[in-house]
Parts: structure tokens; C-alpha cells; sequence
């Protein structure tokens, strides 16, 4: 069956067929497993993992941080796997989610492209093979830089094709990327939004207390929340996976707290 991708070009949707290479990654009774390579808009590569429960309430669109390097094999192993919203992927499944995690576009380096138009339709493209895949709502879910993408793939995609997006301990203040959610046009975001940050994160470019500004700037929203954690254990530096930043120690509590939320709107 022939999978369709859309894009929406100055207010036309076109219909073009989305090339799948499907390497599935061994299953069991739970959950279907595969590794899929889509061209997307720009005619780039990107790979993604996609892990599903047999009956899922929505799919959520993983958007890691940092470089965006997963390093997604053939066989569905993920060469970096430390990243919040990576080595959580179990707890998701567990609670009825369907998970999609994109590797870096065409390989690159992902710091600074995020807020671009481009990759804002990069991510639109992810959704729509969310949304291919299993008809059911729809999630963006970024870390970090991966805030960054959320916000920019919530302000890019058609209204009724999101269902909300969540953003974890957003990068809000500049650092060697050169850009923060604030250069992704949050005024554009059309769908609820929830917005977490952890009190006892370190993170100099991503602190908690910058949460009730990204709220403020989600001017469209029909809804926003701020959800504060506290918590967490430190292995790496102050804004690495292996800190508070990455909720490391404290994942299943923030995994409840945002799937309570998403329960809420799917």
C-alpha cells in the first residue's frame, strides 16, 4: 500500500509519495519496530526509528537535542542513546504511545538549522507519516534544542493535522547554536502546548525560570501550561542527558506527568 506524504505549498496541498526503505528491527507480541528511510521536502534524507504498541492512544514525534545524531541503524539500535527523550522510548510504549525518533537530516549537524522554515517543513513531513502510518492524534515532543524544532514544526504544520506539542527544558537563551525557541515564531503555534522545566536544572542556557516566557509568547495557542519538576542525578555537565537537564533519575515521574497531559487532548 502506497504511503503519501503532503505538503502544503503557498496554501495548495500537494500529495507526493513518501519512499520508505523499511529494515523492521526483530518484534514481539507488544509493539512493531521499524527503521524507515523518507526523502523528504528539499528531496534530503531522513531516517527514523518507529516503535508502536499493538493499540496506541497517538504517536508521538520525538525530537531529541544537542546535534540531532542518533545514529539510527539498520537494525534499529541508536548508536547515541542517552538523550531524554531516546532512553525513555520503553517508558512511552508502556503507557500507550506510539514513538517516532528522526535522525539528523542527510547526516548533518542540526545546531542552528532548527528554527529554518526548511526544517519546519521537515517535521510537518515527519507528522504526516505519523499520521500515515495509524490514524490517531498526533504529538511534537522536543528536548532542549529539540525545543527548538517543536516549536518550529508546530508553527509550520495545517490546523487538525497536531494535536499538541510539549516542550522540555527548552533552550530559551543563546548559546553556541545560535538560536533559542524564541527564533522559531512561538506566535505561530495553533495548538495546545505544554511547556516542562525542572527547578534543579543548572543549565545556563535553558533555565526554569525562562518558562513563563516562552508561555508568553505562545500568543495563539488556545492553551499553555507550564509544569515545574524538581529533581534528578548529575553524570554529566550541567546541560547534558546524564543531569537534571536531561531528567536523569527522575524520567518516569516526568513521563507521567506529560502523559497525563497528552491522555488529556488525544
Amino acid at each position: 500500500m502506497q504511503t503519501w506524504l503532503i505538503v502544503w505549498i503557498s496554501g495548495l496541498a500537494l500529495f507526493l509519495p513518501l519512499q520508505l526503505n523499511a529494515q523492521p528491527a526483530p518484534v514481539d507480541d507488544a509493539k512493531y519496530s521499524g527503521v524507515r528511510d523518507l526523502t523528504v521536502p528539499g528531496g534530503l534524507q531522513q531516517r527514523v526509528l518507529y516503535v508502536r504498541p499493538q493499540s496506541a492512544r497517538g504517536t508521538i514525534v520525538m525530537l531529541p537535542g544537542g546535534a540531532g545524531d542518533v545514529t539510527i541503524g539498520d537494525d534499529g539500535d541508536l548508536a547515541r542513546d542517552k538523550n531524554f527523550v531516546i532512553r525513555t522510548r520503553t517508558l512511552w510504549l508502556a503507557r500507550g504511545y506510539a514513538v517516532i525518533i528522526p535522525d539528523a537530516v542527510g547526516g548533518q549537524n542540526m545546531r542552528g538549522l532548527r528554527s529554518s522554515p526548511e526544517y519546519g517543513q521537515v517535521v510537518q513531513a515527519l507528522v504526516s507519516f505519523a499520521r500515515a502510518e495509524m490514524p490517531s492524534p498526533v504529538f511534537l515532543l522536543g528536548t532542549s534544542q529539540g525545543s527548538i524544532a517543536a516549536v518550529n514544526g508546530a508553527g509550520h504544520i495545517p490546523n487538525g493535522a497536531l494535536a499538541g506539542v510539549v516542550l522540555t527544558e527548552s533552550v530559551s537563551r543563546l548559546s553556541k547554536s545560535g538560536e533559542t525557541v524564541f527564533d522559531a515564531s512561538p506566535d505561530r503555534v495553533t495548538v495546545p502546548a505544554l511547556i516542562v522545566a525542572n527547578r534543579a536544572s543548572a543549565c545556563r542556557v535553558a533555565p526554569a525560570e525562562d518558562a513563563p516566557r516562552i508561555a508568553a509568547a505562545m500568543t495563539n495557542a488556545p492553551e499553555v501550561k507550564v509544569l515545574y519538576v524538581q529533581g534528578g542525578l548529575t553524570r554529566s555537565s550541567d546541560c547534558g542527558s546524564e543531569s537534571p537537564h536531561g531528567y536523569f533519575g527522575i524520567e518516569n515521574e516526568v513521563v507521567d506527568k506529560i502523559v497525563n497531559w497528552l491522555d488529556a487532548h488525544a
